[in-house]
């Protein structure tokens, strides 16, 4: 854990979220045909929410991945109802979907103790089976973690998104001059005075065409669906991937990105948006972010410019934009007060809304119960 201006942040390496996982329940136990004893059933396979949980500390515990509960136990003289075999269960972390080899969703695990029954154990051998012991089920389950971070940050490759994490982490992630520095997301948290902790996603760069799977694609995009909120991280003197892609102005930088979440899943436009604007130490870097400014401000004024099929439906609103520089530290306390401010704004109005739809419920409900008739021959209770 490093200190780095008012906050500490801690960084965590190698992150993991999502697992393939083998598991099987436990097959029954002999029943015994001479004195119509049954046998005990097999265990269960339950995966389990536990908040201390990772799914790297899944992994290195379980490096076989594979979760088989006990067998259960054969009818006998002393014993002819067989007792039954252990479950198994997997510790995950709380905010798993679990889903089966064909992506169909078995459940989701949304708070601590959660759990979900993904193999049943089979059943032992009675009069039914002919006393022979039914096998558990077998089922290949995936867990993908729903929400991998509280801010992730977005942007084009090279736009400084690692040095951006280094200046606000003391960390040392991988930072050059060629796109895909980063190929995994980088998770760590900024722990506050206070002690209050806001979780950060580095997210591997996208380019254009993600929405069709091209560079990072679909994997990358789907870590951004698992962020509460997102930061725009854009270079303020725009972007050029290699020599024979087109060059792009920090104005047309926004609108692509814009673009290409839209064309992946509109509901990713919902998110709150936050936009750093990065190299702030650039020479002319204030008459540009003046012009990026007005830009932003009157962004149909500037639409012509695109291609048809390069103009988002919608135009992004940012929470805040705060201009800032990754090598001199220029915004960055400004940067992390603005991702506390709008993180809170959008809890509290979460709040209100939640409790807004349930007095409503409570409304509908007490409106329902007086209007609906006495039953007939029923008692009803004073008012």
């Amino acid at each position: 854990m490093v200190r780095c201006g008012s906050v500490w942040f801690r960084k965590y390496g190698n992150f993991i979220d999502n697992l393939r996982l083998f598991t099987r329940g436990g097959s029954g136990g002999m029943g015994y045909p001479r004195l119509g004893g049954e046998g005990g059933k097999g265990g269960d396979v339950w995966v389990v929410a536990h908040k201390k949980m990772t799914l790297k500390q899944l992994k290195d515990k379980y490096p076989q991945k594979r979760f088989v509960a006990g067998e259960g136990a054969n009818s006998r003289v002393n014993a002819l109802k067989g007792s039954r075999g252990k479950d198994c269960e997997i510790p995950v972390p709380v905010g798993i979907s679990v889903t089966d080899e064909n992506g169909k969703i078995i459940g989701e695990l949304n708070k601590e103790k959660d759990r979900i029954l993904v193999a049943e154990g089979g059943l032992g051998g009675k009069l039914l089976t002919n006393f022979l012991p039914l096998k558990g089920q077998k089922r290949v389950i995936h867990l993908d973690l729903k929400l991998i971070a509280d801010i992730g940050l977005v942007g084009f490759p090279n736009a400084g998104k690692s040095s951006l994490l280094s200046q606000v982490s003391h960390a040392k992630p991988a930072i050059a001059d060629y796109a895909f520095t980063t190929l995994q997301p980088e998770l760590g948290k900024i722990v506050y005075n206070d002690f209050r902790q806001i979780s950060v996603a580095d997210l591997p760069g996208l380019i254009e065409g993600a929405h069709m799977n091209k560079g990072m694609g679909h994997k990358f995009l789907k870590h951004i669906e698992r962020t509460r909120q997102l930061l725009f991280v854009v270079d303020i003197s725009g972007f050029q991937l290699s020599s024979q892609t087109q060059y792009r102005t920090a104005f047309e930088t926004i609108i692509l990105l814009t673009k290409e979440l839209e064309l992946y899943k509109e509901e990713l436009q919902t998110k709150p948006v936050l936009l750093a604007v990065n190299k702030m130490d650039l020479p002319g870097a204030q008459d540009m972010f003046h012009v990026l400014m007005n830009q932003l401000q009157n962004p149909k004024d500037f639409l012509h410019l695109f291609k048809k099929n390069m103009i988002p439906e919608r135009t992004v609103e940012f929470q805040h934009i705060i201009p800032i520089s990754a090598i001199t530290g220029e915004g960055i306390e400004e940067l992390k007060n603005y991702i506390r401010k709008s993180l809170d704004e959008h809890a509290n109005q979460e709040n209100g809304a939640y409790h807004k739809k349930q007095l409503l419920n409570l409304q509908i409900s007490n409106t329902i119960s007086y209007n609906e008739p006495p039953p007939k021959n029923g008692v009803t209770s004073p008012r």
